[in-house]
C-alpha cells in the first residue's frame, strides 16, 4: 500500500489524446477508451499542426472537437492543455467554453497558456511576439476571460477551473499565484519541488492561500513506485498521461488508476 501523506487534494489522471495524424474516429475512441479505463480528465491540445512526425499530417481544431467529445463521453471532464490566447478574443473563448461546459453538462475546465509553436501563428496569420509579449497577453487576457464567464446568460455550469500552463518563475507562476486554479508544469520532482516553492512566495505576494491551486504534471511511463512516490513529495495531484496519434496504447494507465485509487483511499 502507498505510504500515507498529508495531501490537500485527491489524486486524479488524465489522458492527453493529442489530436495529429489520426482521423476523428481514432480520436472519440481513444477519449471513451479513456474514460471506460477511469481516468478523470480528457486533455486535448491547441495546435493546428502536428507538431511531431509529417508536419503536413492530420490535424484537428481543438474547442470544436472537445464540443464533440463532451456529447460522446458521460463522465470526464475536459479540457485542452492548453488553449492559446492568441487565437481567439478573450471574449470569444470565454463564451465558446461555456458553450462548451453547457453541452458537457458542467464538466469542462479552461486550459490557457501564451502559446510557442511558431507555425500556428504564422500559418494562421497571427503575430508571434517575443515571449514576453505573449506572456503579457496572458496576464491581460485571464481576467477579462473571467469576467465575461460571469456574465455570460446562462452562466457556466459551475465555477469554471482555470488551468494555466507554464513554469516561468517571474511571470507565469505570477499569473498561476494570481488566477489558476490547477497549474500544469514538466519537469522532475526536483524541478517541481523548486517551483512550487517559487509559486509559493507568488501566492504569498498577492495573498492567495497555494493549496487552493492543484498541482498538474505530464508523465510518458508505466508505473513504478518510485516515481509515484516522487509525484506525491512534489505534492503534485493531477497526472497528465500524454499522448498523440495515430496510436493511442493505453495499457500502462490500469496502473496508475489502481495506485490514484489506493492513495485516495489511504
Amino acid at each position: 500500500m502507498p505510504e500515507r501523506r498529508t495531501r490537500t487534494r485527491p489524486i486524479r489522471i488524465a489522458v492527453q489524446v493529442g489530436q495529429q495524424h489520426a482521423d476523428f474516429a481514432v480520436l472519440r475512441d481513444a477519449a471513451l477508451r479513456a474514460e471506460d479505463a477511469g481516468a478523470d480528465i480528457v486533455f486535448n491540445w491547441d495546435h493546428f499542426f502536428p507538431y511531431t512526425g509529417d508536419p503536413e499530417g492530420k490535424s484537428f481544431e481543438c474547442l470544436t472537437m472537445l464540443a464533440s467529445l463532451a456529447e460522446a463521453t458521460e463522465r470526464v471532464e475536459l479540457g485542452a492543455l492548453v488553449t492559446c490566447v492568441a487565437y481567439r478574443n478573450p471574449h470569444l473563448l470565454a463564451d465558446m467554453a461555456r458553450t462548451v461546459d453547457h453541452i458537457s453538462g458542467g464538466r469542462f475546465i479552461l486550459g490557457l497558456g501564451a502559446g510557442w509553436y511558431e507555425r500556428d501563428y504564422q500559418e494562421y496569420g497571427y503575430d508571434f511576439p517575443p515571449i514576453t509579449e505573449r506572456l503579457r497577453r496572458l496576464a491581460h487576457d485571464v481576467p477579462i476571460i473571467r469576467d465575461r464567464l460571469g456574465r455570460l446568460n446562462p452562466p457556466p455550469m459551475r465555477r469554471m477551473p482555470i488551468l494555466i500552463g507554464g513554469s516561468g518563475e517571474r511571470v507565469t507562476l505570477r499569473i498561476v499565484a494570481e488566477h489558476a486554479d490547477i497549474w500544469h508544469s514538466y519537469g522532475s520532482a526536483v524541478e517541481l519541488r523548486r517551483k512550487t516553492s517559487v509559486l509559493e512566495g507568488w501566492c504569498q505576494r498577492v495573498g492567495r492561500d497555494p493549496d487552493q491551486i492543484e498541482r498538474s504534471t505530464a508523465i510518458y511511463q508505466g508505473y513504478s513506485s518510485g516515481l509515484a512516490s516522487d509525484l506525491l513529495d512534489a505534492r503534485v495531484s493531477l497526472v497528465v498521461f500524454e499522448h498523440s496519434g495515430p496510436d493511442f496504447n493505453f495499457s500502462e494507465l490500469p496502473a496508475w488508476i489502481r495506485w490514484r485509487d489506493e492513495v485516495n483511499a489511504a
